[in-house]
């Protein structure tokens, strides 16, 4: 039986509007989030000296029991970084239960209503926007009805306690839209130089069509269209050369094939736009927004999704052996997936702040930009908690030097098994998305996969 579930969420530390969104598409996954509030700022409560929160608001439909929604809720917590602090202390996400259905239960460890759901404006007036007529069980009234607290009501609060409504566009998350299937993105490299020897730019729009329609044959989803070469040590490019390469091969791919879906593969705000008026309809940013901000407003007017990768290259750099004859550099990390993790959270709230819908965001965990070896294994190894974040999760681990490594030094075209390895067990950890050059095998590895994992014929 279906319930209706009324949340509050709130974070104060790290990226806290993507921490909310985070959470909310992880609740998408055990249920229908039907209606979600404005996003209020507001100080702390209780200890308030720690940076302010954001809160909302959500209402979700449901089969899970009081008790086993409370213990999914822990789960989503402590995947999304909350850790125990002191009482009313600082957190990455909290998540409350503030009504289900008529329920009245008072236990050691649930306690619905929300004992304190009246007397905080925070969780008030957010969940006065999306359940008004709500009737409160215990107080027999309508959440509108019940008397917002005074100043001096909010005795543990301050003076600042509402808060204020930020300007944020709310989108009801995918939930379970991306676990269905596996989805293949071809690359399609307008270049002369790319690591893998595949780059097409010389032989003229003409074999950029052709690998398309031999792509979307061997089963592609997406066509990943880029003009820039990000192997390390690679021939940066203008804005201007890459264009050059990438809007006539867009043309000619969406004139070819004008129902297949196109991603363009740039950090550049300008090359995103012209590429998507000329028929692409996704942005694969390797720089996670962060080399060019403007590129999420490109993707928040378009209404497209759009990936962010994370992106280590600009990391401090140790001087350390990193297992290839100094090709990676060593870059420092304390926490290879925490700090990942982390650094995605920020761009997902850059996208968000800018307008971008959750369900439109995708991240990418930049297998091989600036990680060592052992940092791409680490990634790969604890994929699953990446894939917890919420967010659809591209992994893009074709034919890359890491592989090479585990092999004897394998050269980029005799990487597709090992290719094939890094896919299999991705979506057994949570990728939605793989990036390859070898569609046809990764298809038919995905497919397998899928049958295992997800159910799949």
């Amino acid at each position: 039986m279906t319930s209706t579930i009324f949340l509050s969420l709130g974070s104060n530390i790290g990226s806290r509007l993507a921490n909310l969104y985070a959470a909310l598409r992880r609740m998408a996954q055990v249920g229908d989030v039907v209606r979600v509030s404005s996003v209020h700022e507001t100080a702390a409560w209780g200890e308030t000296k720690q940076p302010d929160f954001l809160n909302l608001c959500a209402e979700l439909h449901s089969d899970l029991s009081p008790e086993q929604l409370l213990q999914y809720i822990r789960t989503v917590e402590q995947d999304l970084g909350r850790s125990k602090t002191y009482r009313w202390g600082p957190r990455r996400i909290d998540i409350d239960i503030l009504l289900y259905d008529n329920v009245v239960t008072d236990e050691i460890t649930l306690t619905i209503p929300h004992p304190h759901l009246h007397e905080r404006a925070f969780v008030l007036i957010p969940l006065t926007e999306i359940a008004p007529h709500v009737v409160h069980p215990v107080f027999n009234k309508t959440i509108a009805s019940l008397e917002l607290p005074t100043v001096q009501e909010l005795a543990l609060g301050n003076s600042d306690a509402i808060g204020s409504q930020l300007p944020i566009a709310v989108a009801k998350p995918v939930g379970n839209a991306w676990c269905e299937r596996t989805y293949v993105m071809g690359i399609l490299n307008v270049t002369p130089d790319s690591f893998s020897g595949d780059g097409i730019m010389q032989d003229g729009v003409a074999a950029s069509v052709e690998q398309a329609q031999r792509f979307v044959n061997d089963g592609a989803d997406i066509l990943d269209i880029g003009g820039e070469s990000t192997r390390p040590n690679g021939e940066p490019v203008t804005g201007e050369m890459e264009r050059e390469r990438v809007i006539p091969a867009i043309r000619a791919v969406r004139a070819a094939l004008p129902n297949v879906t196109i991603s363009i593969d740039t950090y550049r705000a300008e090359t995103a736009r012209q590429a998507l008026a000329a028929g692409a309809n996704w942005i694969n940013d390797i720089w996670g927004l962060k080399q060019e901000p403007d590129i999420a407003d490109v993707a928040a007017a378009a209404g497209c999704p759009i990936v962010m990768m994370h992106n280590g290259r600009n990391r401090e750099r140790q001087n350390r052996d990193d297992g290839a004859g100094g090709y990676y550099g060593y870059w420092h990390y304390d926490d290879v997936v925490a700090e990942v993790k982390a650094e995605l959270l920020e761009s997902a709230e850059i996208a968000l702040r800018a307008g971008v819908a959750s369900d439109n965001i995708i991240l990418d965990p930049g297998i091989g930009f600036g990680k060592t070896q052992a940092q791409n294994l680490t990634l790969l190894r604890r994929l699953d908690e990446i894939a917890a974040l919420g967010f659809p999760l591209l992994l893009g681990t074709s034919r890359k030097g890491f592989i090479g490594q585990v092999l004897g030094g394998l050269p980029a075209p005799d990487r597709v098994e090992g290719t094939l390895a890094t896919t299999a067990l991705g979506i057994a950890s949570g990728a939605n998305i793989v990036r390859v050059h070898d569609v046809k095998e990764n298809v038919r590895v995905a497919r397998v996969a899928d049958a295992i994992k997800k159910g799949g014929k």
